[in-house]
């Protein structure tokens, strides 16, 4: 018996000196395999609450949702191309002169403490620099902020008789095209739309104004209704209208055919026979230039 006990208590301390290094044979904690136990004896008591034991995904609201399929913004980047890139389009968007500390931490560009970036950027064609209040702002095409301002810049432009592209006008002041449809209800301007939605393309500058002074008159309705609802007929009825009263359509222009530019390729023309030239006539008669004459001795 005192045998058997030995051995059983060296067979006990073999068990505690094993090292389980496998999760496979590492037995789970005695409290943690009791939980889920626990729980779920709760739950069964609660009746059908084996569904609750399961795990639940966490919900996300719906303006943090993520899309990967698409690029995440990184910023300016490392390079001083788009570095540069990225803050004149900042100022361009912004419209109002910034300081430079301001536009450097709102694009997270180093424009304060890189001085070839700052150069690069006083430099461009787009940056205006006032050297009074230390502010930068965006040099827009047309220098424009209020109604009459804009309508002056109409007219300057247009006298030629070429339109102003409502687009340009609006990067320079955004409520260019309120403004010029203002002027258009006025009779100020003229202005040509796109034919899908009706939005503002071009804007001319009305010359001729509908006053006493100018001698302009609108016209009326009923002539401008009269004016779009003739049709144009079509050819056959057409030439028979003008046959009626004694005229005659005009003949197109006729193309003429023109020749062959060149030679074809891969067909070679046969060589002329040129005829003998005889020049020797003075001794027609004499000598028979018909034969070949050998001189003796040859």
């Amino acid at each position: 018996m005192t045998s058997l006990a030995a051995d059983s208590a060296s067979f006990k301390k073999s068990l505690h000196r094993a090292d389980y290094t496998s999760w496979h044979s590492q037995p789970p904690p005695l409290q943690a395999a009791q939980a889920p136990q626990a729980s779920g004896s709760d739950s069964n008591n609660g009746g059908g609450g084996s569904d609750k034991s399961k795990k639940k995904r966490p919900k996300t609201s719906i303006g943090t949702d993520v899309v990967y399929s698409q690029p995440a913004d990184t910023g300016s980047g490392q390079n001083l191309n788009t570095q540069l890139l990225y803050a004149v389009n900042h100022l361009k968007s912004n419209g109002n002169p910034m300081r430079l500390q301001d536009l450097a931490i709102i694009t997270s560009t180093p424009l304060d403490t890189d001085n070839t970036l700052l150069e690069r950027f006083r430099a461009h064609d787009r940056v205006l620099h006032d050297p009074k209040t230390g502010l930068y702002s965006y040099r827009h095409d047309f220098n424009v902020r209020n109604k009459a301002a804009l309508l002056t810049e109409i007219q300057r432009q247009t006298k030629n008789g070429r339109g102003l592209s409502v687009r340009t006008l609006k990067e320079s002041w955004k409520e260019a095209p309120q403004a010029i449809e203002e002027l258009e209800k006025e009779g100020e301007v003229y202005v040509t739309r796109t034919l899908k939605d009706g939005q503002l393309r071009m804007v001319f500058w009305n010359e001729i104004k509908a006053d006493e002074e100018h001698g302009g008159k609108m016209i009326e309705k009923e002539f401008t209704d009269l004016w779009h609802s003739l049709e144009v007929p079509n050819e056959v009825d057409l030439l028979k209208q003008l046959a009626n009263e004694g005229l005659q359509a005009t003949a197109g222009e006729s193309l003429v055919p023109k020749g062959p530019m060149g030679k074809k390729k891969g067909k070679k023309s046969a060589p002329r026979q040129r005829q003998a030239r005889i020049t020797n006539v003075h001794l027609k008669g004499q000598i028979d230039l018909s034969k070949d004459y050998v001189a003796p001795g040859k």
